[in-house]
């Protein structure tokens, strides 16, 4: 048999044309999927700005110290010059000076290590993201899943588990352990009933709470306040209000008010407006309250990224008919948990019906029309006809157990 030769051309430039054309080819799945890696990479905003603002956070702890330190040795030594010290006392105050300045240093030390650390992780987070390519896109997706997974125990206060996972996947410079612990202390705190170590964060991120008009730390000494007068302990109370309430008073007046006015209900109040005050409900608020501004410091989302991705997910899925009692097993809709994560979300904008083959779950189109068997139910061409090969030409519908001929079915057309 001889080959037809195309038109104003040869078997070279046919070769070359089947070339191009396998070229072509190959380039369009790799194309797809650096597309996909380049919207993947836009959602990455928190796992670099996590490490670089605990980054920040420790270079401004140190600069804290020194100038602490510096200003505390300068001072010394110009009282040391003014001060008509004998010999014996000079050299005493001098060392003491010198004790100090060592103190210092091994604390630069030890901080020098912690930005090393810090930094070398937003290296390592940098260096991840940069080997991302089409090549090995499926294994940096399971990186990033394993990721997702551990920012959602960490969130939930799952730390054991979530270590766990660190350690068998090899994420810690990938993963905010560290920051979270940190966290950690505080919430355990709170629900302790303890506002110490929440005031401790409070002060030492001041100027950034400060900065985003946070009145964190003003609900905190409302609580303190509050947990004063419990005790009955009024006359505390009172100077307590004098010297934490007092400077919020010119832009929480009405707050304040309300909080004073316990001092004449009681904590065994019946008042509506009061009683709420002494609820234990008042401390999981604070808890709800020191996560939302953690993670406004640290720049990540409110939500776990877990929760946003799948209602990424969920919002192209959701349709009335998902939340109707015959919905079907296999829509993830039709569990609860699923259907409370998408409730805030709106319907899908479906234009066009879609139908799904209930046996292989793929679309029924023109490619693979829709068959209907004689009690109604409907499947996809390639299920029955894969069906009918295995069983001699039987149609058995998996629904009901109603068995037909092959050629009963009937073809339905999509307007």
């Amino acid at each position: 048999m001889e080959m037809e030769s195309l038109p104003n051309g040869n078997s070279a430039a046919a070769a070359a044309a089947v070339a191009a054309a396998a070229a072509a080819a190959a380039a369009v799945a790799p194309s797809s999927k650096l597309n996909q890696l380049a919207e993947s990479l836009k959602l990455e905003h928190q796992f670099l700005r996590v490490p670089f603002e605990h980054f920040k956070k420790s270079i401004r702890a140190n600069h804290r110290i020194v100038e602490k330190e510096m200003s505390a040795v300068i001072s010394g030594v110009a009282d040391a010059a003014n001060a008509d010290f004998s010999r014996d006392e000079a050299v005493h105050h001098l060392n003491s000076l010198v004790s100090r300045l060592q103190g210092l240093k091994r604390k630069l030390e030890e901080g020098s290590r912690t930005e090393h650390l810090q930094a070398q992780k937003c290296r390592a987070r940098l260096d991840h993201l940069e080997s991302a390519d089409a090549d090995n896109l499926s294994d940096w997706n399971n990186m990033r899943l394993k990721r997702i997974l551990v920012d959602y125990m960490l969130r939930m206060s799952y730390y054991d588990t979530a270590m766990k996972l660190v350690e068998s996947s090899n994420l810690q410079d990938l993963v905010d352990v560290e920051v979270f612990h940190e966290a950690k202390r505080v919430i355990d705190a709170l629900q302790n009933k303890e506002v110490a170590p929440a005031l401790a964060w409070c002060a030492e991120n001041k100027s950034r709470l400060k900065k985003s008009k946070s009145k964190f730390e003003f609900q905190l000494r409302l609580q303190e306040f509050i947990e004063l007068v419990r005790a009955e302990n009024n006359l505390r109370a009172i100077t307590y209000a004098r010297k934490y309430l007092a400077p919020w008073g010119s832009t929480h007046m009405k707050e304040l008010q309300r909080v004073m006015a316990t001092l004449a209900f009681k904590s065994n109040t019946e008042c509506a407006t009061y009683k709420v005050l002494f609820e234990p409900k008042q401390w999981d608020y604070l808890v709800d309250q020191f996560k939302q501004e953690f993670c406004r410091l640290y720049g990540m989302t409110l939500e776990p990224l877990l929760n946003i991705y799948l209602q990424a997910g969920l919002s192209a899925l959701k349709t009335p008919y998902c939340y109707q009692d015959d919905c079907t097993k296999e829509d993830p809709l039709s569990q609860d948990s699923f259907r409370k994560l998408a409730l805030p979300l709106p319907y899908s904008k479906q234009h066009h019906s879609k139908l799904v083959c209930y046996i292989t779950k793929e679309l029924m189109d023109t490619e693979n029309p829709p068959m209907v068997l004689p009690n109604g139910y409907v499947y996809s061409t390639k299920a029955l006809e894969e069906m009918a090969r295995k069983n001699n030409g039987q149609i058995t519908c998996p629904r009901t157990g109603f068995v037909c001929n092959s050629s009963a079915l009937v073809k339905a057309y999509i307007s």
